[in-house]
């Protein structure tokens, strides 16, 4: 059997390393990987770095294409990703997430008539006015294998009506920190670097476009770093994308206590994650590792996929109100970090489990 696995996004080379990892440890001579990746983060920071540092295959087709507006990039992704699906005739597609990448692959693969696989299946926000929901409702839609990370996921699967190649595998991010957290903790200096002492700091990432592209929701988070960077170190790994609106902004003034830094590798980014005494982020991957590490977790938005943190008492959701974000810092670093005994997401063999049914 023939897989392309199509990756575009930072969140999806990681994800994909684990499962591409599975594959090649238990059906190396069953299943042949090619992997294409669209180009969609193409600086250093944002993706070569992670195919080192996770041992995946250089990408066999790399598109080049990032950029533009949401439809134009995705139309783009979709001519570069026929011609290779053209060439290869895989026998199935496999897609994670909910990137441009995710949806031009899958809407490519089923116009080809080639089955498409989603990894992070099930997921919703219930906003439609956000790309990434509507391109995780669309691919589930025309996917016919559909790796849910949760029971919350197949139940809302189930409530769209679709019962059929549904699977809970579990979230392989669950697998990559199982992974790869004593790796990161032997060889990541990053804390050593930023002069950072552990359960002393605060962890903040920011990158989605309601937040980045929004002046005054933008002006607000960062008006409230520095308001907490008073107080405790603060460390903010810039995306390009906040670090261009926050520049037109004029908002990267030096301000002490605050470190503004590139992307980070991966094992960098965990170190820093399991280290910190809170965490503050707008980010779906980011909620889950605090989770997985019992790291107080504020999240900039009102709403989040990835309820069961908020359920269970580990992530907090305060929008982007400078009184709500400082109100659940300090509660966050007042009280004794707790650690959550549930497992919602599965005990770290869900890339096992996507591996066995896709060999299947």
């Amino acid at each position: 059997m023939k897989i392309v696995t199509v990756v575009g996004a930072r969140p999806q080379f990681i994800k994909a390393s684990v499962v591409s990892h599975a594959i090649r440890d238990h059906y190396a001579d069953q299943i042949d990987e090619v992997l294409l990746h669209t180009g969609q983060h193409f600086d250093t920071n944002m993706s070569a770095v992670f195919f080192d540092e996770l041992d995946i295959p250089e990408p066999q087709y790399n598109l080049g294409i990032s950029g533009g507006s949401h439809p134009s990039m995705t139309a783009r992704m979709m001519a570069g990703i026929e011609s290779v699906l053209l060439a290869e005739r895989p026998d199935r597609v496999l897609v994670y997430g909910d990137t441009n990448s995710t949806l031009a692959a899958a809407l490519t693969a089923v116009q080809l008539k080639i089955p498409v696989s989603h990894v992070e299946a099930g997921v919703r926000s219930f906003r439609t006015d956000m790309p990434e929901e509507v391109n995780r409702l669309v691919t589930d839609r025309v996917s016919t294998q559909l790796f849910c990370p949760s029971s919350t996921a197949v139940a809302n699967l189930a409530a769209e009506g679709i019962r059929s190649g549904v699977v809970n595998s579990g979230d392989v991010t669950c697998d990559l920190l199982a992974r790869f957290t004593q790796t990161a903790r032997s060889r990541s200096k990053i804390l050593e670097q930023q002069n950072l002492d552990r359960g002393c700091y605060a962890l903040v990432t920011c990158h989605r476009a309601e937040n980045t592209d929004d002046p005054v929701r933008l002006q607000c988070i960062m008006q409230t770093v520095r308001r907490i960077a008073t107080d405790m170190p603060v460390v903010l790994p810039l995306h390009p994308r906040v670090k261009k609106m926050a520049l037109e902004l004029d908002l990267l003034t030096p301000h002490k206590g605050l470190a503004l830094l590139d992307p980070l590798p991966f094992l960098d980014m965990i170190t820093l994650e399991e280290n910190a005494q809170v965490i503050i982020t707008d980010s779906g991957g980011v909620q889950k590792e605090a989770f997985w590490f019992s790291v107080p977790c504020i999240t900039l938005r009102d709403e989040t996929e990835w309820v069961e943190t908020v359920e269970l008492g580990a992530n907090c959701l305060t929008g982007v109100s400078e009184a709500k974000i400082l109100h659940a810092v300090h509660l966050a670093t007042s009280a004794p970090r707790r650690v959550v005994g549930a497992a919602p997401y599965g005990k770290g063999n869900a890339s096992e489990a996507i591996a066995v049914h896709l060999a299947a």
